[in-house]
């Protein structure tokens, strides 16, 4: 007889749930999306669904319809009642007995959740400190897979250096991009925005999408190109993007105030900008 054990209980492999062989659990085998909402509406609702759909396809999972999912995430939303949400998502490939090499007709599985989203005030109006990391994720960060764990393993890293977020680096010393946040900094003698141009390398981060409508709107030049941490420290401004948190200024690089040790004049700009695109998208 084929058995499985679950902390202490024994029981026949025949009487499993099905959650317990999902390849999602064993391999990591799917994709994600994190949504926010703000003041009743999903922000960039539709960018997120073109992503997730494209993961999916990078992945080969087929045979999911992105309406019902549209659907499925809606009405999760709605029936939350929280007019400021963060909504998570994720389609894993399926559940069979564990084995590298899918079965064919697996069904997909799907799982969300939905919670209040609460604003880090602190973190907008002081900034936050980060620390720079070796970047060891593999070579399609692209795809938003379920495949976290070189981004758990930064982030405990450079927590026990008081920092809040660990700033990936690469072989030839470039800056990627945060561990779980999209990376910016910002030249203010030249008025110029720097991230990192799209690439295996990096996610298409919709916030970074976002914030370039954003820059633009406010006469800020936008430059793709790489960074060293050490050009990145020199630079006036610095800041990140996340879905949950859209901008979080960085006052502190790898133990160094950045500029003035402050929130900087374009970052409070952008950051204004962007509550207010925010909100009327």
């Amino acid at each position: 007889m084929k058995l499985a054990m679950i902390d202490d209980q024994m029981l026949p492999f025949s009487e499993l749930d099905k959650a317990y062989l999902d390849r999602g659990l064993y391999f990591g085998d799917g994709v994600y999306e994190v949504l926010r909402s703000y003041d009743g509406r999903i922000f960039a609702f539709e960018e997120h669904l073109a992503r997730f759909e494209r993961s999916l396809r990078e992945i080969f999972i087929h045979g999911v319809d992105i309406a019902d999912i549209r659907r499925r995430v809606q009405t999760a939303f709605e029936q939350s009642g929280h007019a400021n949400a963060k909504i998570y998502f994720h389609i894993t490939r399926g559940s069979e007995p564990r084995s590298h090499l899918p079965g064919k007709d697996l069904k997909p599985n799907f799982f969300l959740t939905v919670e209040s989203l609460t604003e880090d005030t602190t973190a907008k109006t002081q900034g936050i400190s980060v620390q720079t990391h070796p970047d060891l994720r593999w070579k399609r960060c692209d795809i938003k897979s379920l495949n976290l764990l070189p981004n758990v393993l930064a982030k405990l890293a450079v927590q026990s250096q008081n920092a809040s977020e660990a700033i990936l680096v690469n072989d030839a010393n470039e800056i990627t991009e945060g561990a779980g946040s999209a990376f910016f900094a910002i030249d203010g003698k030249e008025n110029v925005l720097i991230t990192r141009p799209l690439g295996p390398e990096i996610l298409p981060s919709i916030t970074r999408a976002m914030v370039g409508k954003v820059a633009e709107d406010i006469g800020l030049a936008i430059v793709e190109r790489v960074q060293s941490p050490q050009e990145a420290a020199a630079c006036d401004e610095l800041f990140l993007g996340v879905t949950t948190k859209d901008i979080v200024p960085i006052t502190r690089f790898n133990g160094q105030a950045v500029g003035d040790g402050q929130v900087g004049p374009i970052c409070k700009k952008l950051m204004a900008e962007f509550a207010e695109f925010a909100r009327g998208r």
